[in-house]
């Protein structure tokens, strides 16, 4: 508990830190912002992310040059990955969904349940009594305050020149991303939350002309025979806007048959979220077509 408490304490002080020098930069709103990704930017600000993978970089075994590459990164949230690929040279993609409307959620499951559920992975109960931590959102207000203002916030101070678009990851096509393909698609903790990770899988799949990364919870070991692990519960709202979980095997199978020549698992993510202090661990894969 104790451990916890620090966290959160360290969270909330970065968070008002963080805020004070943006509100001096004329960012009014600031302290209305949810940030997903630890993010460095310019004249030594850094976004008070509940995920940071700055050091975990090279589990990911990305290229360390991306000069001339094509990347498309899928549910960006803050955007750590789509600013990191662009900071390696690659012409970067970037997409997530127009609405939390059309985030998946279990049939009969209500949009007010659906934010209180957001609310809840954002914020532990442990960090309820922080000031300025907790706040209530319509759908278009958290979706402006966690996806899309940030994103915009960090690519401005950046000075970043990717291109921004949205859509749902099923309907993603060269038509609304502007390119027939690329040569680098990533998936991070995407499809851990569709209610059809099959058809999200393929849909990105058909955009990647070389190599495709995965990187989520994969339950059990390595040489499990290949199964999907149901993982939504049986009342309707508890859960994590997560009910589906491919082994590795099953993504290993898979993304053979959908015509990748190579797969396999580079590594694991490992790391602590803040605030809520729990620790999670995150299997990378890679899936290569030929040549």
């Amino acid at each position: 508990m104790s451990t916890t408490v620090s966290v959160v304490e360290q969270y909330a002080a970065d968070v008002a830190k963080f805020n004070a020098r943006l509100q001096q930069m004329g960012v009014a709103d600031i302290d209305r912002y949810y940030w997903y990704h630890t993010v460095d930017l310019a004249e030594g600000l850094t976004t008070p992310g509940m995920y940071d993978y700055r050091d975990k970089l090279d589990a990911f075994q990305l290229p360390e040059r991306m000069d001339g590459m094509t990347v498309l990164d899928i549910g960006s949230a803050s955007g750590f990955w789509t600013f990191e690929f662009e900071r390696r040279g690659a012409q970067v993609t970037s997409v997530d969904l127009p609405s939390l409307e059309m985030l998946d959620r279990f049939p009969g499951q209500e949009t007010s349940t659906l934010l209180k559920t957001i609310q809840h992975m954002i914020v532990p109960h442990s960090a309820d009594q922080l000031e300025g931590l907790v706040r209530e959102y319509s759908a278009a207000e958290l979706h402006h305050y966690l996806l899309d203002a940030p994103f915009r916030l960090c690519a401005r101070l950046l000075g970043s020149r990717v291109v921004r678009r949205y859509s749902s990851i099923y309907d993603i096509s060269p038509e609304n991303l502007g390119r027939p393909s690329f040569d680098l698609v990533f998936l991070g903790d995407i499809l851990v939350h569709t209610l059809r990770p099959f058809d999200a899988l393929v849909a990105a799949a058909k955009m990647c002309r070389g190599t495709l990364i995965v990187a989520q919870e994969m339950p059990g070991n390595p040489d499990d025979a290949p199964a999907m692990i149901y993982r939504g519960g049986e009342k309707l709202g508890e859960d994590d806007i997560c009910w589906w979980l491919p082994n590795e095997a099953c993504f290993k199978q898979v993304l053979k048959k959908l015509g990748f020549a190579s797969v396999e698992a580079v590594g694991n993510n490992d790391g602590m979220l803040r605030p809520a202090g729990h620790w999670f661990s995150r299997r990378i894969v890679h899936a290569r077509r030929a040549g």
